[in-house]
């Protein structure tokens, strides 16, 4: 059951401001949003969903403001057709455009900056409800295709914040292995092992990652526990067993001492209105 497991996190970082928010996961059908102030690392709970978030194929808005997330709660037969997208304000939940999807291929998108976004559209979304807030694109295509479910937005969205595709492995029939690294201070390298998989490890989805440190002078340290890990300026943030950790970055081959920012576990399900 899911109370056997400990929160699942996955973080959204603004490019432009000091800000980001924090994708919650627990039990695996309720979703919240949580607002994180990098400048003193203070968490604020927005709203939440009972539904699946799909947290690949989802971003924020280079400064900060936006949203766009696709959902699921499967209730195919109404307005939203069971699967859809949202651009919302950030952190919140609630839509300023809206479009059904009525599956779960493609769906998400990215921002290409803070006032236009690409949709990932896939075999067609329904328009629900539009904004002139932000624009979509309609002529950005991805220069790269990794297929219609996750990696489709996320691998597009880890290169575009600076992670390099350094290897592809196919492990069997229905496990694939991706790894993905991004240079860090001192001379260390954060490395992403991203997984797609089914018949995943206990307690992961489909799509899972771990990560991996390389020092300065070449040994590398494994972090399978670590679901989410990125550089955020001279420090390591990252998400292990529902809670965030930072870690400063130091010369050698040791990996600095873990600081807790904030543990996600005990949150329980709330109704909250969005203020707009």
């Amino acid at each position: 059951m899911d109370k056997e497991f400990p929160a699942r996190l996955h973080v959204l970082f603004a490019s432009e401001a000091k800000y980001g928010v924090v994708i919650r996961r627990g039990p695996s059908k309720h979703t919240c949003f949580i607002e994180w102030d990098r400048r003193n690392d203070s968490f604020k709970p927005s709203q939440w969903l009972k539904g699946r978030v799909y947290e690949r194929r989802s971003d924020l808005s280079p400064n900060g403001k936006y949203l766009i997330y696709f959902a699921m709660n499967g209730k195919w037969e109404t307005e939203t057709k069971g699967a859809w997208t949202t651009i919302s304000k950030s952190p919140w939940m609630k839509a300023i455009a809206l479009f059904g999807k009525g599956d779960c291929w493609n769906g998400g998108g990215l921002f290409l900056n803070s006032n236009t976004y690409w949709l990932n559209d896939g075999c067609g979304h329904e328009i629900i409800k539009q904004t002139n807030e932000v624009i979509r694109d309609y002529n950005y295509c991805p220069n790269e295709n990794y297929g219609g479910e996750c990696p489709g937005v996320y691998f597009i969205r880890l290169q575009r914040d600076g992670w390099a595709l350094k290897g592809h492995q196919k492990k069997g029939k229905w496990e694939d292995v991706v790894v993905f690294e991004k240079p860090l201070p001192k001379g260390w390298i954060l490395r992403k092992v991203a997984h797609a998989q089914v018949g995943s490890p206990e307690g992961k989805g489909v799509y899972w990652d771990e990560h991996e440190l390389v020092s300065d002078d070449g040994v590398v340290e494994k972090f399978p526990e670590w679901e989410w890990a990125e550089l955020d300026d001279k420090r390591i943030v990252y998400a292990s067993k529902g809670c965030l950790f930072s870690s400063s970055i130091k010369s050698g081959s040791k990996f600095g001492l873990s600081n807790l920012l904030h543990d996600f576990n005990d949150m329980v399900f709330q109704r909250v209105e969005a203020p707009y």
